[in-house]
């Protein structure tokens, strides 16, 4: 069964929230106190956490950052903010994708699904070609999709699971530049709406984790005006 932690302080948001995915076959944990969350968080190991900015005690920002080291499962924040600082400040610390309230069920559902089904292996090796499910080698970097693993001068790179998603999609499509609208939608399987700055976020991410210059990118570099570009020859 798939395991789901909320922290929401919001008792019947989070009775409503409950209630809807239990529904839907989800084991459903709340936790209420931004204190508690981190223990409760590693102690269960959720394949899912949906996290609210505000908490009394800890923060959203502040657990996440807590947590992300060791937990692997994905992190959706739950925001009552539109300021993008917010959005951009948990996506550095290691979320995944978040969502505004008011939340709209199914917009919520469809949501998880798709980071779910992004998180199980199983899964995403039936819907590749046999050759997209080797490892993708480009000089010093290794880039292996079934056991979500990326090695870089023999140096293990450790990412954010939404961090390797947008690698492998850029490094899929190597010398072909790859619009924001078509990564948005890839990455969070929605429309761009032309403001969210999630990808630029996790490309700057991507740039300092792989050693690429963010003022002179060589490996992941920026075409103006049309999105962004994987270098093949530039990992030696």
């Amino acid at each position: 069964m798939t395991k789901i932690c909320i922290v929401e302080d919001d008792e019947k948001l989070a009775s409503l929230v409950r209630k809807y995915l239990e529904q839907r076959d989800y084991v459903v944990d709340v936790i209420d106190d931004g204190d508690l969350a981190v223990d409760g968080i590693l102690s269960t190991n959720p394949d899912l956490v949906i996290l609210d900015l505000l908490l009394p005690g800890k923060d959203g920002l502040t657990i996440c950052r807590e947590i992300r080291q060791k937990y692997n499962g994905r992190i959706l924040f739950l925001t009552a903010s539109e300021d993008d600082m917010d959005q951009v400040a948990g996506i550095e610390l290691g979320a995944d994708d978040y969502i505004v309230k008011p939340i709209q069920p199914r917009v919520l559902l469809a949501r998880i699904r798709m980071l779910l089904r992004r998180t199980d292996p199983e899964s995403n090796e039936q819907m590749l070609p046999d050759e997209a499910k080797k490892a993708l080698t480009f000089g010093n970097l290794a880039i292996h999709h079934s056991k979500r693993s990326v090695i870089l001068a023999g140096n293990s790179v450790s990412l954010t699971t939404s961090e390797f998603d947008l690698l492998w999609l850029l490094a899929s499509h190597a010398e072909e530049v790859l619009s924001r609208e078509y990564l948005y939608k890839q990455m969070r399987g929605i429309e761009y709406d032309g403001l969210d700055r999630s990808i630029d976020t996790k490309v700057a991410n991507l740039r300092k984790k792989l050693g690429d210059n963010p003022s002179l990118s060589r490996r992941i570099i920026t075409v103006r005006g049309q999105g962004y570009l994987f270098v093949p020859d530039n990992w030696d």
